[in-house]
């Protein structure tokens, strides 16, 4: 079985012996402990697992970690910077977005992914990039509000 043993992940370098053929999730999870994705569905439809690889969103759970070696791979762990939280952090705690909590940290990577390339989308665009993303507690009015807040935030600091 082949082998790998470097992935990029938040900007530092982690040598791993396992299976290319292993889940990105399950080496995040178990050989590396970065447990903010979450394992959900395991079949890619719910969205918790999500992190960004090569800077888009993807659903870890069924992303082989050779798919992953050599792209640089970003969790939740790795968008606060020198104690500051990303503008979608924030903006999901300060809309209340959070209940149980379980989705969320794949909800806002999608929406660190969404704003890469559409800074400023619409309420319905926010909700169609949004598809796919189980959220058990049923808090999307406020998910959708929290990305139009950093959306809104992000665009104020380029200015």
């Amino acid at each position: 079985m082949p082998r790998v043993t470097q992935l990029l992940i938040n900007g530092v370098k982690f040598s791993v012996d396992v299976d290319a053929d292993a889940s990105l999730l399950s080496v995040l999870r178990n050989d590396l402990d970065l447990t903010g994705s979450k394992y959900g569905c395991g079949e890619g439809q719910c969205g918790a697992c999500t992190v960004l690889l090569g800077g888009a969103p993807r659903r870890a759970c069924i992303t082989p970690v050779g798919d992953a070696a050599g792209k640089p791979i970003t969790t939740i762990e790795g968008l606060e910077k020198d104690g500051q939280l990303h503008p979608v952090q924030q903006a999901f705690l300060d809309e209340g977005v959070m209940q149980c909590g379980y989705c969320t940290a794949g909800m806002i990577m999608t929406t660190v992914g969404l704003l890469k390339v559409h800074p400023d989308p619409s309420h319905e665009e926010v909700a169609h990039y949004l598809e796919g993303h189980i959220c058990r507690c049923g808090t999307y009015p406020r998910i959708i509000a929290a990305v139009r807040r950093a959306a809104k935030s992000m665009l104020e600091v380029r200015s």
